[in-house]
């Protein structure tokens, strides 16, 4: 088949963490910036890079790759330098002498055990032993007597093994050692894996600056720290989607606006930063979209932008155009959104859903088989129209951990058979555009890749109550920052940034585990005590007091939401 007939297929993988990092102390609070960078994010590279024919867009928020930075410095400075680690879980590794008090061990047993218990853990019988003693020991604690120090050793050593990628396991003779080794891991032991992790870290950005290089990845950006843009400018486009949706006290994000352009500015900056060019496209925060968020992107030179396949059906059906059953008919296409100028790619939900859910269970050549299926059925009804485009578009690091061997075989056999197919095109969106008319929406309906509403973030009595929490210190924020030095303003609006973030609220709610709520919930009044710390101002005693529990217990955790 003509190659400008063969269907066009994007794959997009949005890479992205919130800030873990006390900005006062330098402290981490949670390690998932490094363990992902070190499993999804390294193997991720590593299979674009063992099929040259392959294509994707990978996405990243410019929050993550400052955090990538540091641990990368961080580890550089400790194993050349002897310089502090700032967060506590990598510390244990490095350190010779392990915490005495009972508390302390019995967190770090705990933490250690934060990983998939069939993929990550049992996979490894001499992890899965050490596992199997940790709940005896977390319901007596007095035990704590008898457990040893190499116990713990142990523990952290096969914990952080876990958390490599695939793609490591199978290439690094240092960790095929660690791992034939099993038990009995000494101080050398250790900081051998943390040079393995050093190297992982430190060579990232530049293996995907290589892949954008050589055509293979279309790298995009989300703005600075993946903030629902449509809900800074106007809270009120919630109603959009739900008009019933209750909201918060006063709906206006003071200065919201332009709250929203800093963080589209600073996000290109720091993406600039890191890859030596300015991105093409942007995904922007949870696939949130509003003709005002496009209009800001177009203004700041994005070409593309992509969201949920809801939001499009919803636009469409506003527009006057009648249900189509056949998604031929409509979603696998850019559009144009009235006059906001930028080209829009809409993802398919229901094949999305399938790689981040349905086939984790299956096996992967069965997986990879049913896929290139229903994309050789849409290539067959959209013959004769070089203009559509399937976009697959999902989080590229939370769902491997629910794949055998994260998802190794599955991504391989994936890239492998979509780069050979006669009738099927890997391609890249900024590609797509050269050779793609868009269609034109005449009308849109504000919405996220999440059911195509704002509900996941707002809407709650939780969530609301994080949003007056925030306009509360975004007024404190405006009515300081006159009187701070330029150096404090800019710290002081990097910190109001990381509160303005999506993922807090994510966790609000009774729908998630407690045990994340808890986390993001505490991590999130620390970074609002912290900017009232910077502000110079006294924080409101209610940022002492838990306003959110959950309880809930979704697919995967709650890290990914299924349409």
């Amino acid at each position: 088949m003509a190659a400008d007939m063969r269907l066009k297929v994007v794959l997009l993988w949005h890479m992205h963490q919130p800030q873990y990092q006390d900005r006062i102390s330098g402290r981490y609070h949670l390690p998932w910036t490094y363990l992902h960078a070190t499993k999804d994010y390294t193997d991720m590279a590593a299979h674009l890079e063992a099929v040259p024919g392959a294509r994707a867009v990978v996405n990243f928020a410019p929050i993550l790759l400052e955090q990538i930075a540091d641990y990368a410095a961080q580890l550089r400075g400790f194993l050349d330098n002897s310089m502090a680690i700032r967060d506590p879980l990598l510390a244990a590794l490095a350190t010779p002498a392990l915490p005495t008090d009972s508390e302390a061990r019995l967190a770090l047993i705990k933490a250690c055990l934060r990983a998939n218990e069939a993929h990550m853990i049992r996979r490894f019988t001499p992890y899965q032993r050490l596992a199997d003693m940790a709940p005896l020991i977390s319901a007596h604690p007095d035990m704590l007597v008898y457990v040893s120090d190499q116990y713990i050793a142990d523990l952290l050593v096969w914990y952080h093994l876990a958390w490599l990628g695939e793609s490591v396991r199978r290439s690094d003779a240092r960790v095929a050692h660690l791992i034939d080794k099993g038990s009995g891991y000494t101080l050398h032991d250790r900081r051998e894996l943390l040079a393995v992790m050093r190297g992982l870290l430190e060579e990232l950005v530049p293996r995907y600056a290589h892949l954008a290089a050589s055509g293979q990845a279309e790298l995009s950006v989300t703005p600075y720290a993946h903030p629902i843009l449509p809900l800074l400018i106007d809270m009120r486009s919630a109603h959009d989607s739900q008009p019933q949706a209750p909201l918060p006290h006063d709906p206006h994000y003071p200065g919201g606006e332009e709250r929203a352009r800093w963080h589209i500015r600073a996000g290109i900056e720091v993406f600039r930063q890191h890859f030596g060019f300015a991105p093409a496209g942007c995904w922007p925060a949870e696939g949130g979209l509003s003709v005002a968020a496009l209009r800001l992107l177009h203004e700041a030179g994005f070409s593309w932008a992509a969201g949920g396949e809801s939001v499009l059906h919803n636009s469409l059906a506003r527009a006057g155009h009648a249900a189509h059953s056949m998604k031929e008919a409509w979603l696998y296409r850019p559009y144009t959104v009235l006059d906001s100028g930028i080209n829009c790619f809409f993802r398919d939900d229901g094949l999305s859903d399938l790689i981040g859910f349905t086939y984790a269970s299956w096996h992967a050549d069965d997986a990879v088989a049913n896929l290139v299926g229903h994309l050789e059925t849409i290539a067959a009804a959209c013959r004769g129209h070089a203009d559509r485009v399937v976009t697959l578009a999902l989080d590229g690091e939370n769902a491997w951990e629910h794949y055998p061997e994260n998802g190794y075989h599955f991504l391989s056999a994936l890239y492998t058979r979509l780069a050979q197919h006669p009738q099927i095109e890997l391609t890249t969106f900024s590609e797509c555009l050269k050779s793609v008319s868009a269609a034109h929406l005449r009308a849109f309906v504000a919405g996220s890749w999440v059911y195509g509403s704002f509900s996941t973030w707002i809407g709650s009595h939780d969530k609301n109550r994080g949003w007056e929490m925030l306009v509360d210190a975004k007024r404190a924020f405006d009515a300081r920052v006159s009187q701070l030095s330029t150096e404090q303003r800019t710290v002081a609006e990097r910190q109001l940034a990381v509160c303005e973030g999506s993922d807090w609220f994510w966790w609000f709610g009774d729908d998630n585990p407690a045990a994340t709520v808890s986390d993001f919930e505490h991590l999130y009044r620390l970074h609002l005590g912290t900017l009232y710390q910077l502000l110079g101002v006294e924080p409101p005693e209610y940022l002492t007091q838990s306003f959110t529990r959950g309880g809930g217990v979704p697919a995967h955790g709650g890290t990914m939401k299924k349409n």
